[in-house]
Formats: structure tokens, C-alpha cells, sequence
């Protein structure tokens, strides 16, 4: 009987699954549908016992009647979001953009300086994609010798953030970087840290990050943009969800940018102002 009770209390009930699920969608945009409510309780559990609260009912208890949700919030968006990344994710961009991006973005900057090439990976995550971005423009800037490569990741989690700005990974996840960008980008960890790998410092210093939660009305970033990774991050979100996000990081990319999508992620229907280019690449007209 007590561990029914027990059971009961560490499960949420319908009217808390849908209050979290409407606040999670509301302040992130990530859409939380019943088949989710499984994985949304295993990963509050944790919630559950840093914020010193007896099971799943006491913790939504703890969000929506004692106003909790203020200080909880960040990690609460942190706990739900998903994070899949990996260097090199969807190589054939990468070739497009040492190929064909940067010598079209070349060509339309200034005679008789070295511009700088500002780079965004809208959703970073735990930073693959930017130093990715790094990796292929240093090496681009290394043969070409006529730009400087500046790269911005943006989350919503604090927590990937903190990965990100490290920038240790484990030596598997460095499988897919080319072995002589692998020697040149990464230094492999020895001793206690044997079996990890750490973005070069001489790459680190072209990449920075910051938090941002693409629900925001304005990004407002300190520049606009030339290159833009928005990838694998519209499928959490609904449509009209998806027409702003899209709206806010084009307002961001100057004239004659480019813009990045997923293999799996369309630009049909939004009636942005960009014309394609190659699979899923846009640029900005």
C-alpha cells in the first residue's frame, strides 16, 4: 500500500504533466506531447532531489503553488532539452561552405582588407558544430589567407554552455574530423584525462558563446551575420513556431549571407527572403 502511494506521488498527474507541458513549449518552444511524458518524469527526477523536494507531485508543487518556478526555471529548460551533436554532422555542408560560401563571401567583401567572416551555430549545444565551423574556416583563412573567422554558438542551456566553453570531449566523438584538421585542431588528453580530446586554444580563441533562448522576440546580436547553422533544432517546434525562429535569425544575416538547415528541415511555405542555393543552404537576397 505505502509503495503504491510512493508510486503515485513520483508520477505526474495529468493536470502537472500539462501545466509543465504548456510552460515548456510557451517558454522554449519545444513541444511536449503525452508520448514524452515518460521521459519528461525521468529526467525531473533529478530536479526532484536538487531542489530538495520529496517526489514528482512535491516538485510541481514546489514550481506552481510555493513559486519556485523563478529560480528553477533555467534548470528546469536545461533538464528537458534535448542534446544531439557531433563534429562534422552532415559533412556535405561543410564542403559547401570551404567551397563555395566563403569564396562567394570573399568575393563581396572590400578590396584592400581583411575582413572578418562571422559565423553562427544557432543551436550549439555542447559546442561540435562551432568548433567545427572553426576547424573549416581556420583552415580555408590558413590557405587563402584573407579573412579572419568569428564564430558565435547560442543555447537555451546553460549547462551544454558550460561543455561548450570547455571544449574537452571524449576521443570518440573526434572520429569524424579529418585526421589532419584531428592533429592540427584537437590535443588528446594523457594521464587522468587519457581518453579525452580538447580544442586547441589557437582555435578556441576564434569561438565564443552565450546563451540564448530562440523564443525571444529579438536576438539581438552584437553583429550581423554571414554564415548562419540552423540546424536539427526547427523538428522540435510547431509550425508558426518555426516561421518566427526562422524570421528572427534572417533578420540577422546581412545581405548575401547564408543560411544553414538540416537534411531533414524545409524552408517550404515560410516565404522568407532568401534564395537556395544547394540542398538546404539559402542565401539571404
Amino acid at each position: 500500500m505505502q509503495q503504491d502511494m510512493a508510486d503515485r506521488l513520483d508520477r505526474l498527474r495529468d493536470a502537472d504533466f500539462l501545466r509543465l507541458a504548456r510552460f515548456i513549449e510557451e517558454h522554449s518552444g519545444i513541444k511536449m506531447p503525452p508520448t514524452k511524458r515518460t521521459m519528461l518524469e525521468g529526467r525531473l527526477r533529478k530536479r526532484v532531489a536538487a531542489t530538495g523536494c520529496d517526489d514528482l507531485r512535491d516538485y510541481c508543487a514546489f514550481l506552481f503553488e510555493r513559486d519556485g518556478m523563478a529560480e528553477e526555471v533555467v534548470a528546469l529548460i536545461d533538464a528537458v532539452t534535448t542534446n544531439k551533436t557531433e563534429f562534422f554532422r552532415e559533412p556535405e555542408h561543410f564542403r559547401i561552405l570551404a567551397e563555395q560560401v566563403v569564396p562567394e563571401l570573399l568575393r563581396d567583401a572590400p578590396a584592400g582588407r581583411v575582413p572578418v567572416l562571422n559565423a553562427w551555430s544557432v543551436a550549439a549545444s555542447t559546442g561540435a558544430e562551432a568548433y567545427t565551423l572553426a576547424m573549416v574556416l581556420d583552415a580555408v583563412a590558413t590557405a587563402r589567407g584573407r579573412f579572419t573567422p568569428s564564430i558565435l554558438g547560442t543555447d537555451i542551456s546553460s549547462r551544454v554552455l558550460e561543455t561548450a566553453l570547455l571544449g574537452i570531449y571524449p576521443e570518440e566523438m573526434a572520429a569524424p574530423v579529418p585526421p589532419a584538421m584531428r592533429g592540427r585542431y584537437l590535443r588528446r588528453g594523457r594521464g587522468e584525462s587519457s581518453g579525452l580530446v580538447r580544442v586547441a586554444p589557437e582555435l578556441r580563441q576564434f569561438v565564443r558563446f552565450r546563451r540564448l533562448n530562440l523564443m525571444d522576440g529579438a536576438y539581438r546580436l552584437d553583429t550581423t551575420m554571414d554564415i548562419a547553422f540552423c540546424r536539427n533544432v526547427l523538428i522540435y517546434f510547431d509550425k508558426p513556431t518555426q516561421q518566427a525562429v526562422l524570421e528572427r535569425v534572417c533578420a540577422q544575416l546581412r545581405p548575401g549571407g547564408f543560411l544553414f538547415l538540416g537534411h531533414s528541415e524545409s524552408l517550404a511555405g515560410f516565404g522568407l527572403p532568401v534564395e537556395a542555393v544547394a540542398a538546404t543552404v539559402f542565401r539571404r537576397t
